[in-house]
């Protein structure tokens, strides 16, 4: 496969000042809500980009679950790689690509753990598996079979009956607080449209920048 020859014009849509709203979180709402009626699948999917303690950059994927004036949550394991990372590095970075749209919003903030009650209520919410998969994995630990994961969710399924599960006290959700948004439209002939919110004392700066 010839990967010099992948490539498409992006032409569904343009993105002038004109259209923006003065707030990123209106626009992102515009945005996010154009995404889930397009079919996207996963439209709450963003890669999480974090730096650990050796300066070395990692990401994954998560999922928003929440989102308003205050920030952008998601939830995990407080002992996972990503969490680690949070600890000694609270700056992090968001992307959501909506290729179906030809659109991608990207986010630079800060994370900071939420607090229990939220993480409670929304852990509550889970389904059952879900709930006992929070138990039993040792989020980004070895594991030397899938068996051990499966032996471990047995265990769980007796102690914790389906409605009775607590939340763990390494599990909860981080809020990331961002400080600059970028909404990119694909255009023809590579020439996107790039918008930058970034906050100031007086509030949001928009620019354009060059694609």
């Amino acid at each position: 496969m010839n990967l010099e020859q992948l490539r498409r014009e992006y032409s569904q849509a343009g993105m002038d000042r004109n259209d923006l709203a003065e707030d990123p979180v209106e626009q992102f709402r515009r945005w996010f809500e154009q995404a889930a009626r397009a079919g996207i699948v996963e439209p709450n999917a963003m890669a999480l980009a974090t730096v650990g303690a050796d300066g070395r950059p990692s990401q994954r994927t998560v999922l928003l679950k929440s989102f308003d004036e205050h920030g952008l949550v998601f939830f995990t394991n407080y002992e996972s790689r990503k969490a680690r990372d949070i600890a000694v590095h609270a700056e992090v970075a968001l992307m959501f690509a909506w290729i179906g749209l030809e659109r991608q919003v990207t986010i630079e903030g800060s994370a900071g753990q939420t607090e229990t009650a939220l993480s409670e209520k929304y852990f509550a919410g889970r389904p059952y598996g879900s709930q006992l998969g929070a138990w039993v994995s040792a989020q980004s630990s070895v594991v030397t079979t899938r068996g051990e994961l499966e032996s471990k969710l047995a265990e769980y399924e007796k102690k914790f009956p389906k409605g009775k599960v607590p939340l763990p006290p390494y599990w909860g959700g981080y809020r990331v607080k961002p400080r600059a948004w970028e909404f990119w439209q694909g255009r023809a002939n590579r020439l996107h449209d790039r918008f930058r919110y970034t906050w100031s004392e007086g509030g949001w700066v928009i620019e354009r920048l060059a694609p």
